[in-house]
């Protein structure tokens, strides 16, 4: 597996952890406020400015890290460029069978837009969560293969999908609950 990338330390080892895919966010979220503590600027506020903004640096990376980690997405991407193969945040799915159902997910997301059903659009969003953790489910087991990387890349392109399709939920869940 390849580092980190230059001048900055690998997200898992920031947090004791081994590179994978499945994580105990609990534990994870349990040593970012451990690490917080230790690292916050204000601890540092009467050393030297080198100091100082090396202290900033290291929270910033710190909740960068923590960010990356705890999103599965993020994770997903990440763990695929450790090993050299990057996955574009804005990437097209070339696959006929998913890009039809984003059509279906899309219709559905206007049609409920239209009718401004707040109770259809929390269907709707329930649904979303569970087509996530599905692939959730499927990234893990290929992630397992070092055969699968590709099929791996393509999953995380469903995922970011997925992801920009809750947020525009959660956005028309906010506008139609006000």
């Amino acid at each position: 597996m390849s580092e980190a990338p230059v001048g900055r330390p690998c997200h898992f080892a920031l947090f004791d952890l081994s590179p994978a895919f499945d994580l105990d966010l609990d534990q994870l979220a349990a040593r970012y406020r451990e690490l917080a503590r230790q690292m916050h600027p204000d601890r540092f506020a009467d050393a030297s400015e080198a100091e100082q903004r090396q202290a900033l640096e290291r929270s910033a990376n710190l909740n960068d890290a923590f960010q990356t980690l705890k999103s599965p997405t993020r994770r997903a991407r990440y763990l695929l460029a450790l090993e050299g193969h990057e996955v574009p945040l804005e990437t097209t799915v070339q696959d006929p069978e998913f890009l039809m159902q984003q059509m279906q997910w899309r219709e559905e997301l206007e049609d409920l837009q239209d009718s401004a059903d707040l109770a259809g659009v929390a269907a709707f969003k329930a649904q979303l969560r569970q087509a996530q953790a599905a692939l959730n489910e499927r990234f893990a087991a290929l992630w397992q293969e070092p055969a699968q990387r590709e099929a791996a890349e393509r999953m995380v392109r469903r995922m970011q999908f997925l992801d920009k399709l809750s947020q525009e939920v959660r956005e028309l869940e906010e506008r139609l609950d006000d």
